[in-house]
């Protein structure tokens, strides 16, 4: 089959396609005559794998490494185990990071009037030289901001 029918069969635009062949991520194809890659089945079950590795937000680096794993029959799998437990506790930090950054806006924005005043403890917190507090609810910072 031709890159775009790789394409819809794997999920995986041509774009990507091309780019993972360049980074070889994907072995390169076979070409015609006239310089068309041709993919088989195979290559399209190897998209298809790394596209759902990229939908579990895999690294580039990881995936070549779940691939070559996943390729490899005398694997171990406590190799497959440690990549996705990493994966997870970079998951599970990003998520932290994520809550406090909610939880620091919704703060501020609670403490924000929201009217025709200049005044705005949002701005002023994105101007301010102190570093972001973990928890704004906790900051000492925030507790003279006050509804108005």
């Amino acid at each position: 089959m031709n890159i775009g029918q790789a394409a819809a069969a794997s999920g995986v635009s041509a774009k990507m396609i091309r780019y993972y062949e360049s980074i070889g991520l994907i072995p390169k194809t076979i070409r015609t005559e006239s310089g068309y890659r041709v993919y088989s089945d195979h290559d399209v079950h190897t998209l298809r794998f790394i596209r759902r590795a990229r939908d579990l937000g895999f690294s580039v680096e990881q995936i070549t490494d779940l691939v070559s794993l996943w390729q490899n029959r005398e694997r171990a799998s406590k190799d497959v185990k440690t990549i996705a437990l990493d994966h997870v506790a970079v998951l599970e930090r990003k998520i932290r990071e994520l809550r406090e950054m909610s939880s620091t806006l919704k703060h501020l924005a609670e403490h924000c009037c929201g009217d025709s005043r200049p005044h705005c403890p949002i701005l002023e917190e994105l101007a301010s030289d102190e570093p972001l507090p973990a928890h704004a609810k906790t900051d000492a910072r925030f507790g003279a901001l006050g509804k108005a």
